[in-house]
């Protein structure tokens, strides 16, 4: 469970990180990628940690990837909707299976 908590808390922060200064049309460049990488940091604070005990608890590096993955697409989902204020698609929803269906295949089998 750490591991999964700390892989939302990290996806959280990449997600604020890659997409969030697309709310601020008239930034400059440079300083969106300096506070972009800023943020980046707090979710390599976060990753790391969540890989390490995730790993040396038992997931191997292509389950705790497909993880991160799943997550990813969730924490995404819920920033395109409330950030910014876009539905998501049928095609969002159809690559979100094929994900699901990817962990399935990597935890198959797992105790």
């Amino acid at each position: 469970m750490p591991t999964l908590a700390l892989l939302v808390a990290s996806n959280l922060f990449m997600t604020i990180a890659w997409y969030g200064h697309l709310k601020f049309p008239d930034a400059r460049l440079w300083v969106v990628i300096l506070a972009s990488w800023g943020i980046a940091l707090i979710e390599y604070c976060l990753a790391v940690p969540a890989n390490r005990i995730g790993y040396f608890n038992g997931f191997t590096g292509g389950q705790l990837k497909i993880m991160q993955e799943c997550v990813t697409l969730a924490v995404f989902a819920l920033f395109a909707i409330f950030v910014l204020k876009e539905p998501l698609s049928w095609r969002f929803l159809g690559a979100s299976a094929c994900i699901a269906g990817a962990a399935a295949f990597m935890f198959v089998g797992r105790a």
